[in-house]
């Protein structure tokens, strides 16, 4: 194996999900990468096909199995980024490495692959990213191509999806907003706080961009697309129904509007006035979030980034995270 510098003993690594801004910077630092792709899990691995992780001189992103395989992954990863050879890593039943087992009894393949920096399909890769749109990456560990509806061809060893970062506007900013706010970023949503002639200086939160404009002109400059999710959180129904009129006829996938379930009709009644189509509402969730009993800060921000994601996996649980609640609307 090639000498490297060891994971870091806390894997902060591990905690981001989206490997692009991993290939970024070490594209930017204009040397090799090597891309980890998990491509078989049998038995119930603790992360789903597709799952990647990022190598390369002072950077490590991502994680398979949270502990069990990764420095050991790292070692194979530096191999291939010096010698460029891809190669196939198995883990579990009928691996050569019996030593290394993980904890759930889980059998898994990784594929290493060493991406260049002026790589095709890795510029691809991030201008789609910076730009918003789908695209499928397609490699063999030699050949890779990153294109819309790209179709694999049959020696390809990994076929990825990749979608546009999910993005959360947040309209308010009173302490539960701040919270959605805050969360949703830690979440790896690209978040925007909008507050209607707020302060004149940004929350200090990191990682979540400002804006004082009406929702209307907000959502406009930052771009409202099927990604997107708006939590409307502000306790003034004038703002609210601002929001609303601007967020429901929008490519928005999601719109969650704060407030007590016995006042929504009266709250939505001015809409419906106006003439505003009964299908609009349908994807509006009112009140907000999962209901999960809690109404301080961080519980509301956990009920609404929870609903947000099970909503983003399509998970029927029968509950509001997975049914807009149009009726008590």
């Amino acid at each position: 194996m090639t000498d490297r510098e060891p994971l870091p003993e806390w894997p902060l690594f591990g905690m981001t999900d989206d490997v692009r801004p991993a290939l970024k910077a070490a594209r930017e630092a204009g040397g090799a990468m090597v891309l980890a792709t998990l491509i078989s899990v049998e038995g119930g691995g603790p992360r789903p096909e597709g799952t990647q992780m990022v190598f390369a001189p002072g950077v490590a992103a991502g994680y398979f199995s949270g502990g069990c395989v990764e420095s050991d992954v790292a070692d194979h990863a530096f191999a291939c980024l010096a010698d460029g050879e891809p190669r196939t890593l198995v883990y579990g039943e009928g691996s050569p490495w019996p030593d290394i087992r993980l904890l759930c009894g889980a059998r898994i393949e990784i594929f290493l692959e060493r991406v260049a920096a002026d790589d095709a399909a890795l510029g691809e890769l991030l201008a789609a990213y910076d730009a918003r749109r789908p695209v499928v990456w397609v490699s063999d560990g030699r050949l890779r191509e990153c294109a819309p509806d790209l179709s694999p061809w049959p020696e390809a060893r990994v076929v990825r999806h990749y979608e546009p970062r999910a993005r959360l506007i947040v309209v308010g900013g009173d302490p539960a907003a701040l919270a959605i706010a805050q969360l949703g970023a830690q979440a790896e949503l690209e978040t925007t706080l909008v507050r209607p002639k707020g302060p004149a200086g940004p929350p200090p939160i990191p990682g979540v961009a400002y804006s004082r404009a009406d929702p209307a002109e907000a959502f406009t400059t930052i771009g409202v697309d099927p990604w997107t999710h708006i939590a409307i959180a502000t306790h003034d129904l004038e703002t609210d129904r601002a929001a609303l009129r601007a967020a429901l006829p929008s490519a928005a996938s999601y719109v969650g509007l704060l407030g007590a379930r016995k006042r929504i009709a009266e709250r939505l009644a001015p809409l419906r006035a106006e003439g505003a189509p009964e299908q609009m509402f349908a994807k509006l969730h009112a009140p907000i979030g999962i209901d999960i009993g809690g109404k301080a800060p961080w519980e509301v921000a956990v009920s609404v980034i929870g609903e947000i994601t099970a909503l983003r996996y399509a998970r029927a649980s029968g509950n509001t995270s997975t049914t807009a609640p149009a009726s008590a609307a």
